[in-house]
């Protein structure tokens, strides 16, 4: 496991996560196992998380992917939490506490920030990269440019 937060070395730590990934993905275009492999793959190399996974856009619906953790919620409306606004504006939503977000869905208690990248290929929204941690602000700046460039890197490798 990487530790990007003692470290300080974020910027190095995820260049060593982008070449890891590339490499894990290399040889291989099938969506479900690279969304599993980069579940797992998160969950086990980034520190302090408790959820990380894929929610597929399903006529204007997120839906439950691949994901390490615990059981989640299955359908969340792009009206509704942290997923549904990264769906909605396809910006990534980084909030330090997602009990202060007006309309957070709380599928596990334990979850006290979240990152929540949008996936869109060619114009089309093809769902959200979402990671919780129990620590509140646990995802800085850094963290985001990484996660943003590691999903890049997934879609670039990933027939949709």
């Amino acid at each position: 496991m990487i530790d990007l937060q003692s470290t300080g070395d974020g910027l190095h730590g995820y260049a060593l996560l982008c070449a890891q990934l590339e490499a894990l993905l290399a040889g291989e275009r099938d969506f479900i196992a690279n969304a599993a492999q980069m579940s797992a793959f998160l969950y086990s190399e980034l520190g302090d998380l408790n959820w990380a996974g894929f929610y597929l856009n399903r006529n204007e619906e997120l839906v439950l992917g691949p994901f390490q953790g615990k059981v989640a919620c299955v359908r969340i409306l792009f009206s509704k939490g942290v997923c549904g606004a990264a769906a909605t504006t396809r910006i990534t939503q980084r909030v330090e506490d997602v009990h202060a977000f007006p309309g957070h869905i709380a599928c596990d208690s334990a979850s006290n920030s979240e990152l929540v990248v949008p996936l869109v290929k060619e114009g089309r929204l093809i769902g959200v990269l979402d990671l919780d941690s129990p620590s509140v602000g646990r995802f800085t700046e850094e963290d985001q440019a990484g996660i943003e460039r590691l999903a890049e890197i997934f879609l670039q490798a990933t027939d949709l």
